[in-house]
């Protein structure tokens, strides 16, 4: 049976980086990932379009300086190929193919608390044992296939987008139906508006989306952007969502209606994430928010030429960013094309899927394609679709059945040398995710070499502080306006999921002194044992 010091689940942004930082520390690890290939998301995600959504010199590593110099991204926004081709350089570069094992799903783990170590066992029946298992498997990761009625009697192809054929799918001159209007959608439906003949767009939820106003870098901009990497780390570490950007600092009703539209517009002009940090209210104040939220609004009416259609596009029955804001490239534009439909499901019912297409309304859709753009099971759904046990045999489903319990979104209490990078009730998906990975790579590699140092073997988060974080978190994320939209950041998606905000609201800068508190405290919460 294959010994090793670190088993790491997955072979996305988090598993390289932490096989390259354990192996620093002479430790010994082996990667699986059930893929073909390294990039986690960004190898799944294929579908039209796909980009990111967090500018390209942010959402990078930058614990290499020549990585930082060398790498030289082509577009503000990064799309999926470019960003799959940075990992494989990344894992070409340093030497990290040798231990990763792709093709292999980890079906269980389980803790002997004799040997202090985890079994380990994938579906090609290989046993691994490992001191510590660390879980790298992503928020976003586990497609949620949406229960339609009639869907596998469907007689033309049916694709979710983090499972796009690596192939490609042609819709020249075809019928394309597209449930969903989350960020996968918004990014897809422009690119198959390009070449479909048709493309039908099935709205359950009308989405608020701003433009990124995505665009080539040129080398003399890309050259002034590298210098200012330390500045613009340094800043990002230290803000709200993890972005280089100040934090705002002001109530908007502190400002006049002028000033306080000339911030808006101003963020605008620039694009993406940084409109949410223009004012302090606007996540907390319902009131803050709707101001906001009717500017987005007005956005969405100035891009959509056809007055009825721009309000069914407007959302109205959440606040603005309580369900991922998106960030798009001619989304709201696409439906200018005469060969763009929007269904409105409040309005026009769905009734099922057919062998031709899709009923709804009292009206049948004739398709050659549809697109399941459904979201994910996000946050615990990888996590729980490993059979992991921890002390006396103790399920992980068991333990959160009642809804994900951890300490710092790193440990679970009962479960010994177990942690997750970027779990429940860490700023996870509410923060740039790479800078967040980066930070507790370096929580997780830097406690084991404690542990190491001083002949310890078992580190446990305790009950009491695991309890003590959850209260916290529960306290922060009621101050704020999240919990009133039904999301994934909520679980909502997901029929029958515990209700609960599962990304830690109180920011990347308050979350980081909280670990550095905890780490100077002797890992206080943790119990460490020979």
């Amino acid at each position: 049976m294959p010994v090793t010091d670190v088993v790491v689940v997955g072979a996305g942004f988090a598993g390289l980086h932490l096989l390259r930082r354990l192996r620093e520390s002479g430790l010994t690890v082996r990667v699986l990932d059930e893929a073909g290939g390294v990039g986690g998301t960004w190898y799944w995600n294929r579908y039209p379009g796909a980009r990111c959504d967090v500018e390209s010199l942010s959402y990078s590593y930058s614990w290499s300086k020549e990585l930082e110099q060398d790498w030289n991204w082509t577009e503000r926004y990064a799309a999926q190929p470019e960003i799959l081709a940075y990992l494989e350089h990344v894992a070409d570069r340093f030497d990290l193919w040798r231990d990763i094992e792709l093709g292999v799903r980890v079906e269980s783990a389980s803790f002997d608390e004799t040997t202090a170590r985890w079994l380990v066992r994938t579906d090609r029946g290989d046993d691994l044992t490992a001191s510590f298992l660390v879980m790298a498997t992503g928020c976003l990761s586990v497609p949620r296939i949406p229960d339609l009625p009639g869907l596998d009697e469907f007689a033309g192809e049916a694709h979710h987008t983090a499972r796009w054929p690596h192939e490609g799918v042609d819709v020249s001159g075809r019928r394309v139906g597209v449930f969903g209007t989350g960020s996968s959608a918004i990014q897809a439906i422009p690119t198959l508006a390009e070449s479909a003949a048709q493309v039908v767009v099935f709205q359950r939820t009308a989405a608020f989306s701003v433009p990124g106003w995505n665009r080539p870098l040129d080398p003399a901009e890309l050259a002034l952007l590298k210098k200012s990497y330390p500045e613009r780390r340094a800043m990002a570490r230290v803000t709200e969502g993890g972005n280089p950007w100040p934090g705002a600092t002001r109530s908007v009703f502190t400002v006049s209606a002028a000033e306080r539209e000339r911030e808006f517009e101003d963020r605008y002009r620039i694009g993406g994430f940084i409109l949410h940090s223009a004012f302090t209210d606007l996540f907390t104040d319902a009131d803050a928010n709707e101001l906001l939220s009717d500017f987005v609004r007005d956005k969405i009416r100035g891009r959509v030429e056809d007055p009825n259609l721009a309000e069914r596009l407007c959302p109205r029955d959440y606040p603005l960013a309580t369900k991922r804001m998106c960030i798009d490239t001619g989304y709201f534009e696409a439906f200018n094309r005469p060969n763009v439909r929007l269904v409105d499901l409040r309005g026009a019912a769905f009734e099922r899927v057919t062998t031709a297409g899709v009923r709804a309304g009292g009206e049948e859709f004739v398709l050659d394609v549809l697109v399941l753009a459904t979201g994910f099971d996000a946050m615990t759904g990888a996590l729980l679709g490993v059979d992991i046990r921890g002390r006396g045999g103790r399920s992980l489903r068991d333990a959160w059945a009642g809804g994900a319990t951890t300490y710092l979104g790193l440990a679970v209490a009962g479960f010994p040398n177990l942690f997750t990078v970027t779990g429940p009730l860490s700023p996870s998906v509410l923060s740039n995710v790479v800078g967040s990975i980066e930070h507790h790579v370096a929580f997780i590699a830097a406690a084991i070499d404690h542990m190491r140092e001083r002949g310890l073997t078992t580190i446990e988060a305790t009950a009491a502080a695991q309890e003590r974080w959850i209260a916290h978190a529960r306290e922060v994320g009621e101050g704020t306006l999240y919990p009133r939209a039904d999301s994934w950041y909520m679980g909502a998606n997901v029929p029958g999921k515990p209700r609960m905000l599962l990304p830690y609201v109180g920011g990347v800068g308050t979350y980081r002194k909280e670990c550095d508190r905890v780490v100077a405290a002797g890992y206080e919460g943790f119990k460490l044992s020979a």
